[in-house]
């Protein structure tokens, strides 16, 4: 159980370049470059309150739109977290955070099941918040759930500012995902009747 859980991958396409760099047992650190400012703003969160280091550097076509770079760095994230959490020997699996924000609370559940799905239900109130395109959230975790091999349900219960719902679902898939990837010493291989995730 002392094994790192620790990954590095670098994603060259037409459209971006990227790397991500992820220690699940980190401490909150990150240091965060996408070109997208509301989303480096996100993904900081999502590392403090998730207690694990990140590194993102991304260099992307936003002159067209935010959209490339967004989904691909969703994407690059899945893959570290496939990589790093590979060994789910001993991991609790399920991890679900309510968090409120302000007056919103948004609920995030995560099962590090090997099957990738997600269920987005946010009605995000606004097309933009800054120059963000809100309608990229979604695009974003689809891509981190997908290349993670995660089942994945965000859900607003209610809100009405769109920067404290997206804020509040980006802290609370931190805090789901440090709880679903945590180690219990009692769990003897996976959590499964199956004996493989």
């Amino acid at each position: 159980m002392d094994k790192a859980r620790y990954s590095e991958i670098k994603r060259k396409t037409y459209e971006t370049d990227i790397t991500v760099k992820l220690d699940i047992d980190g401490k909150g650190s990150s240091e965060v470059d996408t070109g997208v400012g509301f989303l480096d703003h996100m993904l900081t969160l999502f590392a403090k309150h998730g207690i694990l280091d990140l590194v993102v550097k991304a260099d992307g076509d936003v002159y067209i739109d935010d959209h490339h770079t967004v989904e691909d760095i969703g994407i690059t994230l899945g893959k570290c977290l496939a990589e790093a959490l590979s060994d789910k020997n001993g991991l609790k699996r399920y991890g679900t955070c309510f968090l409120p924000m302000d007056e919103t609370l948004a609920m995030v559940c995560v099962d590090i099941s090997g099957r990738p799905f997600l269920v987005f239900d946010c009605g995000i109130k606004t097309q933009k918040v800054g120059d963000f395109d809100t309608e990229l959230v979604e695009e974003f975790f689809r891509a981190v759930a997908f290349n993670a091999g995660i089942t994945l349900h965000i859900k607003l219960m209610y809100g009405s500012n769109s920067h404290h719902i997206i804020e509040a679902v980006f802290k609370a898939f931190g805090r789901a995902l440090r709880e679903a990837a945590s180690r219990d010493e009692r769990i003897e291989g996976p959590m499964t009747t199956k004996g493989v995730i």
